[in-house]
Parts: C-alpha cells; structure tokens; sequence
C-alpha cells in the first residue's frame, strides 16, 4: 500500500486486462517502454469468486514486477476486469487492489481498449467471439451499445457471423437458399460426409458453448471470410451485413455522447484487428455517417493500459490516492 514510509515504484506504471479465462499484467516505466509483464487466470470474481480473482491479479503483477524488478505498488495503474459492470462492483474491489498502484482506475475489461485514445475520450469497437461498441466523452458519460451476448445480439461478431453462416449452409442444403461455398467449407472443416451430419456437430458445439466460451462455433467465421474473398455471394452478403452492424452500434454511441465531430475511435477484438477487410467496410459504413478522428488498433490492451497509466497518475487529484491508501488499510 501507499504508506508513508513505503515509496511506489518509482516512474513504473501497471495495466492489467483481467479477462474470464486470462489476465495479463503489464509494467511500463514513464515513456512508456515496457519493463515487465506476466500472467494467470482468470480475474473474473463474478465467475470464480473474490479470492481467487484477487490471486490471479496478485500473481499476474507480481510476475510483471519481478520482470522489471520493482516492488509494488507502481506509481498508478488501470485495471480492467471482466464482471465489473457497475459502481458497486468498483466500490466492492477498490479496497483489495489498492496494494497494486498508488492511483487506480479500475473498468471493465473491454473499456481497456479506450485507453488507446487521447484522454479516453471517444468509442472503442471490439468484435472478436462477441461484440460491443462503448465509449466516453470528456466528462465522464459513459455509454454502450451491443454485447448483449449470443443469444440477444452481438451483432457482427465471430459467432454471429458463423451463426448465420451455418443457416445459409443448411438453407443451400434444402435448396430453400442460394448455393453458398460455405456448406462444403464447414464440412470439410468438421470432416462431415453429409450436410445431415451438421446437426450433430453444431448441437454438439452448442451444448459446449458456455465452457468454450462459444470459440468452437465463433471459430467458423474464418471460413466465412476465406469464402467471401473467394467471391462467394453469401459470404460477401454476411460479412457485409455483419459490418454495418458494429458501424451501427459505434455510431449509436458516438451520437449519444458529447465527442468530437470526427469521432475517435479505438479498434479491438482478433476480428478488427486480424480480417484488414472486414476492418475497412466497418470504417467505411462510419465514415458515411460521420467523419472519423484518430483510428487506434489495440492488440495489447494491459499494455495500452499501462501507458494510459502514467497519463492517470499525472491527472489524478492527490485526494484520491490518499482516499485508496486509506481503503487498502482498512481491509488490511
């Protein structure tokens, strides 16, 4: 903790992406080249329960620590947690990660991603397995819009890429939908001898879900983009519809709050940032509506965290600090 007489690494800054199944911690020194970094399990505490998400944060940070070879605390730190979706939630888990930083900032794991942009101020577009588009204007208003989950929305992500995917396959298999690539691609990806072999393998997959966190079904809209490349209608048809939607969400969060005209935005998630043309038509569907500012890929978002870091600790009313010291001891 920050006692008096226990001085903060100096000049090191911590960010952590404390994920549902990892969490990375990352250490930067003030010009924020990175100096140590490690990893464990999960951090989420809504998932695993309070100890042993604190143990995964705990362990994560130590490794990082010991790669820089400083002690804890850093001088600040953003966190961002999977489960963390409201103050109480912030409120419950200040207390017990104050040990980590002198100044905290603690978030939900996918506002990480904001961290790219000046000040946090703008939109963050994520789409990988799921999707969701959130953002923050310069006074602290937050806003979202998908993420829903696979089962209400995620529109545009892996998995309601393949989902979709799947029924043109099965639609082309009747003949009650146009020939797609797709149905001969997802069998021989599953090694299938017949289009009536699908059923057991996506039901399988789907009872699955849950606990591979819906990858194994998300995973297929690699085929989905091969296909489209390839000039497959359907496909082309999908992946654009897929666009428009995570353009739609980003605009519907970029108009709910007080940001620049040429809207910042922040990419992340392995679709964004790994199909370069599902990345343009998305950009492309923004910028029809609205002119965008600074476009940022975050690959690594604990690092982008840790450099947003030393930015908070430069920010950050003494006030504070002195608040969480306080709020370390109390829970001892």
């Amino acid at each position: 903790m920050c006692a008096a007489n226990i001085a903060p690494a100096e000049q090191l800054f911590l960010g952590i992406d404390g994920g549902g199944s990892k969490t990375y911690a990352v250490i930067v020194d003030a010009q924020g080249n990175e100096r140590g970094r490690g990893l464990a399990g999960s951090a989420n505490y809504s998932a695993i329960g309070l100890q042993p998400a604190l143990a995964n944060l705990r362990r994560a940070s130590e490794a990082a620590a010991r790669q820089a070879a400083c002690a804890l605390p850093c001088a600040a730190a953003w966190i961002g947690l999977a489960g963390i979706d409201s103050a109480t939630d912030q409120e419950a888990l200040l207390p017990y990660l104050a040990p980590l930083a002198c100044t905290l900032r603690l978030t939900n794991d996918a506002e990480l991603v904001l961290s790219a942009l000046d000040h946090a101020v703008g939109v963050a577009l994520i789409a990988g397995t799921g999707a969701i588009a959130l953002g923050r204007d310069r006074y602290g208003a937050g806003r979202r819009a998908s993420g829903w989950g696979h089962l209400l929305g995620d529109e545009g992500s892996g998995y309601d890429i393949a989902r979709q995917a799947l029924q043109a396959a099965t639609r082309a298999a009747d003949g009650r939908g146009r020939p797609t690539l797709l149905l001969q691609r997802f069998m021989d990806y599953w090694q299938l001898r017949a289009p009536d072999d699908l059923i057991a393998q996506v039901y399988r997959s789907q009872e699955q879900t849950d606990k591979a966190e819906k990858a194994e079904i998300a995973r297929l809209s690699a085929l989905v983009f091969a296909a489209a490349r390839s000039g497959d209608a359907v496909a082309q048809r999908i992946v654009r519809r897929a666009a428009h939607e995570l353009a739609l969400a980003t605009l519907t969060v970029g108009s709910a709050l007080d940001l620049p005209e040429a809207l910042p935005l922040a990419l992340g998630g392995g679709l964004l940032l790994n199909e370069e043309s599902y990345r343009e038509q998305t950009l492309d569907f923004i910028r029809r509506r609205r002119p965008l500012g600074a476009v940022a890929l975050v690959a690594e978002p604990a690092l982008s965290a840790a450099r947003a870091a030393v930015r908070l600790a430069e920010t950050t009313h003494p006030a504070e600090q002195t608040r969480l010291a306080e709020a370390s001891s109390e829970v001892g």
